[in-house]
């Protein structure tokens, strides 16, 4: 896939080195030719200089053959005007868009454009570090019934093999975070201190599934 990023700060430099790492290839826009020392020596991506919801600028990014734009720059609407132009203008039917401001989230959420909206997401972070009780949702489908979510557990679980959780809590296990690496379960699985749980379930069943989760395992897990 090719990639277009808008935006060369902290968050488009790592996604465009994540995304690079991953095999695709990947353009980013800044206004400010500084704001590429922030790419290491050797990203092979195109480094474009310019406004990126300047047509010309697109274009020389490679946005005609773009699979997805991201626009992270530090201006609401500046994201969103480029957003709009990469999806209404180049077809790009992949588009997501920083936005600080939540209440402008939701609005251009409406319009169909997807926002990550910088503030309330930061503040979901935080919350989760200071309150890890219970779950917290990452995602849901489109019809509210089924949700990805991030658990705390009792540290008895740990050394517990991830498909015996799975029978004992009535959840699959989606994935784990270990020690900033993500892991996908598999039948020898353990679960580790310091692992972060995620668990996708039916969202009505998110209660329960955190209630078994914030006791020690009713069995013997072995």
């Amino acid at each position: 896939m090719h990639i277009v990023i808008m935006g060369c700060g902290r968050v488009g430099s790592t996604l465009a080195h994540i995304l690079e790492d991953n095999g695709h290839s990947v353009a980013i826009i800044d206004r400010d030719p500084q704001a590429f020392r922030r790419l290491r020596a050797g990203f092979r991506g195109r480094r474009v200089t310019g406004i990126g919801f300047d047509r010309d600028v697109l274009e020389e990014a490679g946005i005609e053959s773009a699979s997805a734009y991201v626009a992270v720059s530090s201006g609401d609407n500046s994201n969103i005007i480029s957003a709009r132009v990469a999806r209404e203008t180049f077809g790009v039917d992949n588009v997501v868009a920083r936005i600080y401001d939540p209440r402008r989230a939701e609005v251009y959420q409406r319009l169909g454009i997807p926002t990550v909206a910088t503030v309330r997401w930061t503040a979901d972070q935080i919350l989760r570090r200071v309150l890890p009780e219970g779950a917290e949702p990452l995602w849901r489908d489109p019809t509210g019934t089924v949700t990805l979510a991030e658990v705390a557990y009792n540290p008895a679980w740990i050394g517990t093999r991830t498909t015996v959780l799975e029978s004992l809590a009535g959840t699959r296990v989606a994935f784990l975070n270990r020690m900033g690496e993500t892991v996908l379960p598999r039948k020898d699985t353990v679960l580790q201190e310091g692992d972060v749980l995620h668990v996708i379930a039916a969202d009505n069943d998110m209660d329960r599934i955190n209630k078994v989760l914030a006791a020690p395992p009713e069995e013997e897990t072995g």
